[in-house]
């Protein structure tokens, strides 16, 4: 709880001593606090919706996105008409490529704008809306993908179990998960501490560090000499900590890959963790 909560609630304490100020009124005024504090916005529902977000990743291009679909709907045998599930979605890339290829293709994302953006391909048998994967599913899938280290972004660990079991659910029989991670020991070994880079004129300082079990990437955005703060904050996932959530949400991890063409995953030596679960 913020510090500033904590001493408003001590002085309120002290406030129900007197006559003035009844016990009801307090509780009214704790429960307000708090309804408030949970509507806080969390880091990634704030960050992936302002255009820096995707000025700064924009060398995710569509060749990569072809590439790896390619490579995963052919490994799992997935025939045109399947569903397929891409969640969080961004912009829509990957889905759009998906149902090219045939398939009944939906895009979900907790940002508005990138829905907003998305919903311009929308056609038939390709839709887009706005979804938190905290929540359960709306719609039963053959495959669930979430792509580009979309996991582990909560403050609590049961939270990444809660997300594959809500996957789970949405599974047709048969289906598979697909969850596209880094690899930690990879990003450990090669972390640079900061870096600056200026694209389309905007000037960008990231700092990255690991603490307290997460990997942390503040971002200072310099636009016209106004400055901005913005954080990325992942958990420190290895593959056994994976193991562990899966297991805990009734699943199992079929295949692990190291990187887009599906090769070996190598701990020290694969540039992601990409699990396949049933």
């Amino acid at each position: 709880m913020p510090q500033k909560y904590i001493k408003d609630i001590s002085h309120r304490t002290n406030l129900i001593k007197t006559k003035s100020f009844s016990l009801a009124w307090f509780n009214f005024l704790f429960l307000f606090d708090f309804k408030i504090m949970q509507k806080e916005k969390e880091w990634f529902e704030h960050w992936f919706d302002t255009p820096f977000y995707h000025i700064l990743y924009d060398y995710r291009n569509d060749d990569e996105a072809r590439y790896f679909m390619g490579n995963l709907v052919d490994h799992l045998n997935l025939s045109k008409g399947d569903k397929i599930l891409d969640l969080p979605c961004g912009k829509g890339r990957h889905a759009l490529f998906l149902y090219e290829q045939g398939f009944k293709t939906t895009g979900a994302d907790l940002s508005a704008n990138s829905i907003e953006h998305a919903k311009q391909f929308e056609k038939q048998d390709l839709s887009f809306n706005i979804h938190d994967m905290r929540d359960p599913l709306k719609g039963s899938y053959d495959a669930i993908f979430n792509l580009f280290t979309s996991f582990g972004y909560f403050s609590q660990e049961t939270t990444n179990i809660k997300v594959l079991e809500n996957f789970k659910k949405g599974l047709l029989p048969g289906g598979h998960i697909v969850i596209d991670f880094l690899n930690l020991e990879k990003v450990i070994q090669q972390l640079i501490p900061e870096q600056h880079i200026t694209k389309k004129g905007i000037d960008f300082v990231i700092r990255k560090r690991v603490s307290e079990n997460f990997i942390i990437k503040e971002i200072e955005v310099n636009q016209d000499q106004e400055i901005h703060h913005y954080i990325e904050k992942v958990q420190a996932l290895d593959l056994d900590k994976m193991k562990y959530f899966a297991k805990a949400a009734g699943l199992e991890i079929e295949e692990t890959f190291g990187d887009y063409g599906l090769n070996p995953f190598d701990k020290d030596n694969s540039d992601r963790l990409i699990l396949i679960l049933k």
